[in-house]
């Protein structure tokens, strides 16, 4: 059964379960973050603005729950631990990118009508 042919109320269940996932300010910014390269912590929370170590801690154990990134932990010393984007988490990408192309338009949009 396609997504078309399925009833109202099981469309909206599904959106729910997508809201619910990428949901809040900060997950698909990290997202973005890790699909533009960053790895560490660090790295992640100088790309994503203003986030603090606590959210993206935070953030970060959610996305993992939900299998959309990776924690590696290299047993060097000191200790590196990294993160790495699940394949799972790239079939967001497309749903992500048309976000960004519809938030730029809006943003325009907004702003023709202020002017």
């Amino acid at each position: 059964m396609h997504e078309h042919d399925l009833p109202i109320s099981e469309k909206i269940k599904y959106l729910q379960d997508t809201l619910f996932t990428i949901s809040g300010k900060w997950k698909l910014p990290v997202l973005m973050a890790m699909y533009s390269g960053a790895s560490r912590f660090t790295d992640i929370q100088r790309n994503v603005a203003a986030i603090t170590t606590k959210v993206l801690s935070k953030e970060l154990k959610d996305l993992e729950e939900h299998h959309l990134i990776v924690r590696e932990v290299d047993r060097t010393y000191p200790q590196t631990i990294s993160y790495t984007v699940t394949p799972y988490a790239f079939t967001l990408k497309p749903m992500v990118d048309e976000m960004i192309s519809w938030g730029k338009t809006h943003r325009l949009k907004i702003a023709d009508k202020l002017a």
